[in-house]
């Protein structure tokens, strides 16, 4: 049995086709989708139609990532509302979400009834237990440098294979009897390398392994999206970080927020001199 388990698509449509070509020609069984479908990516609906479309006619299984659950609160909140929030300055921070819950308004609904999780059991009744982040919740990622004792509280109660995404770092480990599997990102890796990854499952003779498929795809097209979509324009000075994010393979989000965020929410700095400042120390 194979089981393909994909993670972090982030509105990347180009690195989703890929993956998807590369699944084909390995003839996967079963392919799971393990949230993070939309946001901080310049397709968001046309990546969360192509899932909905194969779990609809292909029996692909798919789950919610804490992407999907910001969106969809922030769209409930516009289509209540129909308003923006009152500081122009948090507006900024959330511009590019509310470019991207605009898109996603006929999907509402089916974003907001993917589950927590998703099982997938072998011929000998051992299962593959599959959520976005960990038991803990769809934001408490499991990291490369994770520790076997807090592992454990992350996976309990566990399977024969936990795997996970969210945190965008591949990783295949062993603690006790479970075989942990972060499949790193479709659309927005951070571990360096550009090349999509997801994670190749497999049961054979009562037996579970797992490799990390790294998959090439046409770069310049993902960058390209940004712009063509309207994305770069419409989502504000943080796209620019998201862009920068999306080349170098690196976590660049979290740092310019950390560094940034009080600034400019005080306005001491505007958004576009953070990001300018940030890209700059950057190059």
């Amino acid at each position: 049995m194979k089981v393909a388990v994909i993670a972090d698509i982030h509105a990347n449509l180009v690195a989703l086709h890929a993956v998807m070509a590369d699944i084909e020609t390995w003839q996967a069984d079963k392919i799971v989708v393990a949230g993070d479908i939309v946001n901080r990516g310049p397709r968001p609906k046309e990546c969360f139609d192509f899932v909905q479309a194969k779990v609809e006619n292909d029996g692909w299984l798919a789950l919610s990532g804490n992407h999907e659950e910001f969106v969809a609160k922030l769209a409930r909140q516009l289509q209540n509302s129909h308003c923006t929030p009152i500081n122009p300055r948090q507006y900024d921070f959330l511009r590019p979400v509310y470019w991207t819950a605009k898109k996603l308004f006929p999907e509402l609904s089916e974003m907001e009834a993917l589950p927590f999780s998703q099982t997938v059991s072998a011929p000998d009744g051992s299962e593959l237990y599959i959520v976005h982040a960990s038991m803990r919740g769809n934001r408490d990622g499991i990291y490369p440098e994770t520790s076997d004792d807090t592992l454990r509280t992350q996976i309990a109660p566990s399977a024969a294979v936990f795997c996970v995404g969210h945190t965008h770092r591949p990783l295949i480990r062993r603690v006790d009897s479970t075989l942990v599997v972060n499949v790193g990102s479709v659309g927005l890796p951070f571990d360096g390398d550009t090349r999509a990854a997801y994670g190749r499952i497999t049961w054979d003779d009562g037996n579970w392994r797992a490799e990390i498929r790294r998959v090439a795809y046409d770069l310049q097209q993902a960058e390209h999206d940004f712009w063509q979509t309207g994305f770069m324009e419409e989502g504000g000075p943080l796209t620019q970080v998201m862009l920068a994010e999306l080349r170098s393979a690196r976590s660049l989000l979290y740092v310019w927020t950390k560094h940034y965020e009080t600034p400019v929410l005080a306005g001491h700095l505007s958004m576009a001199q953070a990001v300018d400042d940030y890209l700059i120390s950057l190059a």
